[in-house]
């Protein structure tokens, strides 16, 4: 079986070798300091475990080889001009959007789009870094290198925000995991939940979006669609063109995690529908220190990066799935002295997701 070099070592790409271990798949993340003497790539199928990976002649190198799956479909999902103008080809619904092009510029957006915008940065960007939210009165804190170098959207009033992660093989086929409730604090991901047999008409609608996406972009792997709920309908914020923050509960909560689904698409394998068997829950952990009373709870998968903890920065996460929900409500309570102040409110969301 082909190896795998996995563009980035960060904790997806470490995700993604832990994945590849019980099937025998050897996989490679490269960063920074990777000596390509170590690593056999020349045979290797390349993926990439973000859209913007370490530069160095290594990766270079990897970038452009021709076992790099997807190489032409990430510049267009990186890029969120190319993203948004690949949704609007394909009818699907999106933000109202707009290019930055000048400050002048302002008055028209204001009119054409809301009176509340939203800035993003076209490349980079993420965890609400490189966005501005902004209103006739504020449009000075845009600083001056975004303009040419940034889209505008209307800022969305939702109901509640939600992602899709599916995958695709070579032949087309396409398989998905039910819709993941999102909640996000400060811009960046905080808690997922997630059921069962969510084969509801929003489910069918968010498989028909993105099945419509990987098909008219011939993708192979897994993408993850983030959507807003507005009016009962789905609308498309943005699309990851790899394994997502939004789909870690597959680990402990799927009959087959998103990265070995992701693995299994690229390196042709049997592409199954994941079975999910309870609702699963999954807590992201930020800027927290390690805390071994998590090990304590009966229900937690604890997935440590070991990475330095800084505020804002995503150090690990806990997994929690089980048959009963008022025992997992139970288990999150149980949390809640474990976890900084500011999960409280998070952990709220959470039981009543699981109580609705």
């Amino acid at each position: 079986m082909k190896s795998v070099c996995v563009l980035g070592n960060g904790q997806l790409g470490r995700m993604l070798r832990q994945a590849g271990e019980p099937l025998g798949i050897h996989v490679y993340p490269v960063g920074l300091d990777v000596e390509p003497s170590s690593v056999p790539y020349q045979n290797s199928v390349i993926t990439a475990e973000i859209e913007r990976w370490p530069d160095t002649p290594f990766t270079q190198i990897l970038a452009q080889h021709n076992g790099f799956i997807n190489r032409d479909i990430f510049p267009i999902i990186a890029d969120r001009l190319t993203q948004k103008q690949l949704l609007d080809r394909l009818s699907l619904p999106t933000a109202p959007w707009a290019v930055l092009d000048d400050h002048n510029n302002w008055p028209a957006l204001f009119t054409s789009l809301s009176e509340r915008l939203i800035v993003k940065r076209r490349v980079g960007g993420y965890d609400g870094r490189g966005q501005w939210r902004v209103t006739n009165d504020t449009t000075h804190q845009v600083p001056a290198d975004a303009y040419q170098t940034s889209i505008v959207e209307k800022a969305i009033n939702f109901t509640e925000e939600m992602s899709l992660v599916g995958a695709r093989n070579r032949q087309g086929h396409c398989v998905f995991y039910p819709l993941t409730h999102n909640l996000h604090q400060d811009g960046i991901l905080k808690m997922s939940v997630a059921f069962p047999n969510a084969n509801n008409q929003l489910q069918q609608q968010a498989q028909i979006m993105l099945s419509k996406i990987m098909d008219k972009l011939n993708y192979v792997g897994v993408m993850a669609m983030e959507c807003f709920l507005v009016d009962g309908q789905l609308l498309i914020n943005e699309l990851a063109p790899r394994v997502h923050n939004s789909g870690h509960w597959t680990q402990n909560g799927a009959s087959v995690s998103q990265f070995e689904l992701h693995l299994r698409a690229i390196l042709d394998l049997p592409l199954p529908n994941p079975t999910v068997f309870a609702p699963a829950v999954m807590v992201n952990l930020i800027g927290t220190e390690y805390n071994l009373s998590w090990l304590a709870q009966s229900l937690v998968h604890l997935h440590w990066y070991d990475k330095e903890v800084r505020s804002g920065r995503k150090v690990g996460h806990l997994n929690l799935t089980h048959l009963n929900t008022s025992y997992l409500c139970d288990c999150l309570t149980a949390l809640i002295p474990t976890l900084p102040y500011d999960y409280q409110s998070a952990i709220a969301w959470a039981q009543t997701k699981l109580n609705s």
